[in-house]
């Protein structure tokens, strides 16, 4: 019998990652059309807005991700300095009046016309490529010398002084803990850690402090029943959600919490909407899944270390700490464990760019994993 040479293999992805996320993004999608009947009839009188644009949104990231996943690695390496200095001019023109459009008191958005860009998302995946670029460019530099460690280190300063402006306190902390992650992986001493630990730490709880909407944020998670209808009230909203959901839910569609008494349903907390209709079964289902996505991820990772492809595998790295980081900061403000962040759901909240780039994270994680597997069969049909 005739063997398979690696020119006529046939290529697969990895069934397990791209299972789970097809799931939450369906699984997301169906929860956006529940939980945001209410706010879409009342402000566009169609109870099916957001379940449609939704829609949309999904369907460009998967036409985003199947085109990520044509090109090969080696161009996003050579490249991310470049996105990664357009993303950051992105952040200065949200900040110019009148070209950035303010929405609930933050100047996040670039608007022209029916459509928006986040800036934000963009930079949270072009600052991991960039730094799994760097991460073996200066292997040797980061593991022996402070000033490898510290040259990321500034980018990211420089980049959470324009978030911090907008504001987006939630995506700088994000940020820098996958960073923090990035540059373990890759080998930089612990005291490196501990000195950016101590100096990081004292400036996030500086800038928190100078604004006290931030330390309400902080706090008001303890307990939130002190004052349940101002500083409390997303927090008690969600709680009573989640108790309301008990072990099987009321069902799908039927929730009450979502018909204007949660805010930000369809985005922020659809973890509670989720935990109300489907109950504890779903609420599980949701971290089940993500686990298996995040174990993969991290999978694929070491499998491209251990074959010397050191730019995939701190790429997965990185992906996989941002994703599963911002899912469980997601879930853990739902269920009132941490303090209240804009953060959502990734692959499952409503948002045009955040399911746009998630999407191609993922497909970047895919093509990690194939040119793990099959590099002679993808250089081949990448010629």
């Amino acid at each position: 019998m005739k063997q398979d040479t690696p020119l006529n293999q046939q290529l697969s992805l990895d069934p397990y990652l791209l299972g789970s996320a097809l799931v939450l993004l369906g699984f997301g999608w169906v929860m956006v059309g529940s939980a945001s009947i209410a706010i879409a009839e009342n402000n566009f009188g169609m109870p099916t807005y957001y379940f449609w644009r939704q829609g949309i949104f999904l369907s460009l990231g998967l036409i985003a991700a199947f085109s990520a996943l044509k090109v090969k690695l080696i161009f996003w390496e050579r490249t991310a300095p470049v996105f990664l200095f357009i993303s950051a001019g992105l952040l200065i023109l949200v900040l110019i009046p009148k070209v950035g459009l303010e929405i609930n008191g933050s100047r996040r958005w670039l608007g022209v016309g029916p459509i928006r860009l986040q800036p934000s998302e963009l930079i949270k995946l072009f600052m991991i490529i960039y730094l799994a670029g760097y991460l073996v460019r200066r292997k040797d530099i980061v593991r022996t010398a402070m000033r490898g460690f510290l040259f990321p280190i500034g980018l990211f300063t420089i980049i959470s002084g324009l978030l911090l402006l907008e504001p987006d306190f939630g995506t700088i902390a994000v940020l820098f803990a996958t960073i923090m992650g990035m540059l373990f992986l890759g080998g930089a001493p612990l005291r490196y850690f501990l000195f950016l630990v101590i100096l990081g730490g004292s400036s996030l709880a500086a800038i928190a402090w100078h604004s006290p909407y931030r330390v309400l944020r902080l706090t008001s998670f303890l307990n939130p029943w002190d004052d349940p209808l101002n500083s409390g009230y997303q927090l008690t909203q969600a709680l009573i959600a989640f108790g309301r959901g008990s072990w099987l839910g009321v069902g799908l569609g039927d929730s009450v919490q979502k018909l204007f008494y949660l805010p930000e349903a369809h985005t922020d907390f659809l973890y509670a909407v989720i935990g109300e209709e489907l109950g504890l079964a779903g609420s599980l289902a949701v971290i089940i899944l993500f686990s298996i996505l995040i174990y993969r991820t991290f999978m694929i990772g070491w499998a491209a270390e251990r074959r010397g492809h050191f730019f995939g595998s701190y790429l997965a790295y990185g992906l996989g700490i941002w994703i599963g980081l911002q899912a469980f900061v997601n879930l853990g403000v739902n269920m009132g464990i941490l303090p209240t962040k804009g953060l959502t759901l990734p692959l499952m909240s409503a948002g045009g760019s955040s399911s746009i780039v998630i999407c191609v994270a993922i497909s970047l994680v895919l093509r990690v994993d194939m040119e793990t597997r099959f590099p002679k069969v993808v250089r081949s049909r990448s010629k």
